[in-house]
This record gives structure tokens, sequence and C-alpha cells, in this order.
């Protein structure tokens, strides 16, 4: 096992890996920005190096910085989190080539996996069912107008180099597509710099499920079980559960049995994802492997008990993965909610500012990761999640009352701050969702105008709507900076070099 590890990141998920390691008797280096200085991960680091500015290009997306940190420390490994440079090949390598280890799969596999067109051509061969449309991408309009009008309208445009719910344009007709055609083609070269784009048949009520693998460096891999993802917006996830609900165990097994043959055809390391939309018919269609840890992955550890982090990384390390699959077990359900500094009122724009009251909520089998306290200031600079809050109970009806009770003890509050915690608990009183009923579609119908409800007294009735954090002004909407475009090339160290300061 290592005995020093550089976590790139920041936020809950640099906390999550640092309690990991530290529970393992690994020291840690937390590299961060000049913003995220005084966050707590860097708090609670055995080390820590300032490795840029806020700006997350300068800093979190600083591959060079980042590299020379972990040599000025002595780290053995590199921990990249999710987001920011977690599914960057090229840094991977670069990561080797300085006697890094980074805790992933090799480049060669991510960077197949991260062309999406390339991995669904791999998948394909594997055996994996895929949704109507290209296998290859299409270079002109004419080529996708022939697919789609193949496999009919609705259709999805996707980038070929997109991942995190980007790069993705919805085309109901004939008429729309040459517009958006070349609408998605120029985002994506703005985005991720590469332009390819393919088609596919758009499933509008669709489940989105995944399923859990770890997979070692001598030929082993395991399934630990699917977890629903299916409420979202603009494909951003906002709730997870493992497992996925109201599905036959029959297409349960399948979607994990198919999932490992996929991610073991092409070499495949660590902790990942295979994503998949499932039908109402319960035919699955693949959508993408992601090749990190994944936000929602206390749910899968709370009904495995499974320490997803800490076997990424004995994975890394060269152990021979510890389990069998016959060792892997489920018990209960699990269901985390994701808690952003959003308003939901004004279309889920950033709300950043400095927390006056943050009390996390508790009671039994109740998770709460989160890097907040009281006095923190959430930064415009990066994205807006600034909490999971996880539950476990024996079935699903438990698990759904007890998230909202914990949801409700949640208080949050500051100057121009507001929360996804509202709109969350509508999602959880929605009878198609209690039911399992619920698809894709789910949040776009909840955020449909409705009539007037105002009744004969004059009140209106704004059930589920009110706000956490209270009234204070909204701010404006902030740029996500992780959402941004990767960085071409190499990025040089910064002139003015690390700083690293080391707590006693």
């Amino acid at each position: 096992m290592f005995d020093k590890v550089l976590i790139a990141n920041r936020g809950e998920i640099a906390l999550r890996v640092l309690r990991a390691c530290r529970e393992m008797g690994v020291r840690t280096v937390v590299a961060h920005s000049s913003a995220d200085a005084d966050s707590l991960p860097v708090r609670l680091a055995d080390e820590a190096v300032r490795i840029g500015p806020a700006a997350s290009r300068r800093s979190y997306l600083n591959a060079a910085a980042i590299v020379e940190a972990a040599r000025q420390t002595g780290a053995q490994a590199v921990h990249p989190g999710y987001g920011f440079l977690s599914e960057d090949a090229d840094f991977a390598e670069i990561c080797a080539e300085n006697g890094l280890v980074f805790v992933g799969p090799p480049p060669q596999v991510m960077a197949a996996l991260a062309d999406k067109s390339t991995a669904r051509a791999l998948m394909s061969r594997a055996g994996l069912p895929l949704p109507p449309g290209s296998v290859r991408t299409l270079p002109t309009v004419t080529e996708a107008q022939a697919v789609a009008t193949e496999v009919g309208y609705p259709v999805i445009l996707k980038a070929a180099a997109g991942g995190g719910g980007r790069g993705m344009t919805v085309v109901r007709s004939a008429a729309e597509l040459p517009r958006a055609y070349a609408r998605t083609r120029a985002a994506a070269q703005v985005a991720f710099g590469d332009d390819r784009v393919y088609v596919e048949r758009y499933l509008a009520d669709a489940r989105h499920v995944e399923v859990q693998v770890l997979c070692d460096g001598h030929g082993n891999g395991v399934h630990l079980g699917t977890r629903d993802c299916s409420v979202q917006r603009r494909h951003q996830k906002l709730v997870e559960e493992a497992p996925a609900p109201a599905l036959r165990p029959a297409t349960l097994d399948t979607l994990a049995e198919v999932a490992l043959r996929g991610v073991l055809s092409v070499g495949f390391t660590g902790a990942g994802t295979v994503e998949f939309l499932v039908d109402d018919a319960e035919r699955a269609h693949f959508l993408e492997i992601n090749c990190r840890i994944q936000v929602e992955h206390p749910v899968t550890e709370m009904v495995t008990g499974v320490d997803l982090v800490q076997e990424q990384l004995h994975i890394a390390a060269g152990t021979p993965l510890r389990m069998r699959q016959s060792d892997v077990r489920l018990h209960g359900v699990a269901i985390e909610c994701r808690v952003n500094v959003e308003d939901p009122d004004r279309d889920f724009a950033p709300a950043p500012g400095r927390l006056e009251r943050f009390r996390p909520p508790g009671g039994p089998f109740t998770r709460v990761d989160t890097h907040g306290h009281a006095g923190y200031l959430v930064s415009p600079h990066y994205d807006s999640l600034l909490a999971k809050v996880a539950v476990w109970a024996p079935d699903r009806t438990a698990a759904l009352n007890r998230l909202d009770r914990a949801l409700a003890e949640f208080d949050v509050a500051g100057p121009g701050v507001r929360t996804t915690i509202p709109f969350a608990r509508r999602v959880l009183r929605d009878p198609a969702f209690r039911a399992a009923r619920h698809t894709t579609a789910l949040v776009e119908r909840l955020l449909a105008p409705i009539p007037d409800s105002t009744d004969n007294a004059g009140n209106t009735d704004n059930t589920g709507n009110a706000d956490s954090a209270g009234t204070a002004p909204v701010r404006a909407a902030v740029p996500d900076p992780r959402a941004g475009p990767a960085p071409a090339g190499r990025t040089p160290v910064p002139a003015t070099g690390p700083t690293t300061w080391r707590n006693p």
C-alpha cells in the first residue's frame, strides 16, 4: 500500500478520499487553489500544497502543478476524485511518466472509453445492447439526417468527447436537425476541442440505471449491483438510489452481468460505472462508462458495506481484488439527495455566499458527505454541490421517509444563499416517484408551469417550494469552471510555484 497519496480535488470528494486514506494509515496531501486555502480538506490533511489561484484552469486543471506538488511532497499516488482531471487520459499518462500511480484505469482504456463513439463500438462488440442510432460519428448533416430518419424522431445528438451531461441536444423533428447539428458541433468544439457527433434515438420516458463495477489488474472483476439515477435536470443527477427499484430481478441480473463483461473486455481496472437507459418494456440500452468514482457512490456503499474508495486504492497499489462475486450481498435500500447551492425558483441559478448557519441532519442510518460548516464561504468559482444526504432503511418506503425527515432537519442559511432542498423534498413526495414509476421526465414534469392554485381565501399553495435558506436576495448565475473544457496539452507550472505547508 502507498505511504502517501496526493488528492487532486476539492470539496466533499477530497474530504471523502482523505478519510478513506486516514483509516488505512495512508498519509495525505491535498492540492488546493488559493480560494480553498481554509477549506476543511486542507485543514485536515497531513500536508497541503497551493497549486494556483481560484480559477480551476490554473489550479485543479493544471496537470503540471499537481504533478510537481506530488513530487515535492513525496506522494506515490494521485487520487483525482471526480470531475476536473479524473477522466483525463493525458493526465494519467503524465503521472505515469513522473513515477506516480494514477488511481484509475490505464490511460489507453480511459482514452478509448472517453470517446463515446469508440466506447459504443467496443461495447457493441462485447455484446452490450445499444440504443438505435449510429455507431460511428457523422461528419455531415446529410449523414445525420439519414440516421435520424432511419431510427425515427425524436433523436439526440451527442458529442463524441462529451460527458457529465454536456454536449447533447434533443431534436424532435427533421426541420430542427440542421440547426441543432451545427449548434451541437460548434458547442462541442468549444467545450471539448472535438466537434465530432453521433445520433441516437431519444428515449423520453426511460429509466437511467447504472451498474457499479470493481476490476483489478489481474483480470478479476465484480459488480456491486445497480443504482437508479432517473431524477435528473438537464442530464445532471439530483436523487440516486440503490438498488434500482421496480425492475424485475432478471433485468437487474442481466444489466449487472453485461456491464461487468463489457468493462473486462477492454482491460478496465479500478472503480467504474456502466450506465444504461431502460425503457418501459425493461429493454436496456448502453449509454457510457465512467472511469472514476461517482458522486452517488455512497448508496452502493450503504447497501453492500464495501468502501469503494479504499478498494480503489488497493487496486491502484496492485492488490488483487479482495472479494469475489459471491461475497457481494445487497441489504436494504439506500437513497441519496444532492444538496446544491442553487435557487430552484430561478431556474436553479447558482446562489453562493457565506454560510451563517450550517447544521446537517443526523439520526440512525443517515450519512452526510459535506465540506460545509458554519462560516464557510461557498465559492462562485466551482460547482454548486455542498452536501450529499444519504440514508439506509430495510425497505424503500422507510428510506424515503427517513430521507425526507433528514432533509427537513438540514439547516442552511446565509445572505444570498439558497439550496435545492425544497425541490428535492417535492421529488420525494411525488406520487410517481414514491411508487417507483418515475422516469427521466420526472423533473421536467415537476418544473412545468401549473395553473394558479390560489384558493378562495386568497392563499397560494406553495407546498414543497419554501426555501430552507430564507428569502435573501438571489445571486446572479455564475459559470461553472468545472463544467468547462478540459485543458489542451500540458499546462506549465505557475511562475510562483506551489506553496507547501504541513500540519503538525
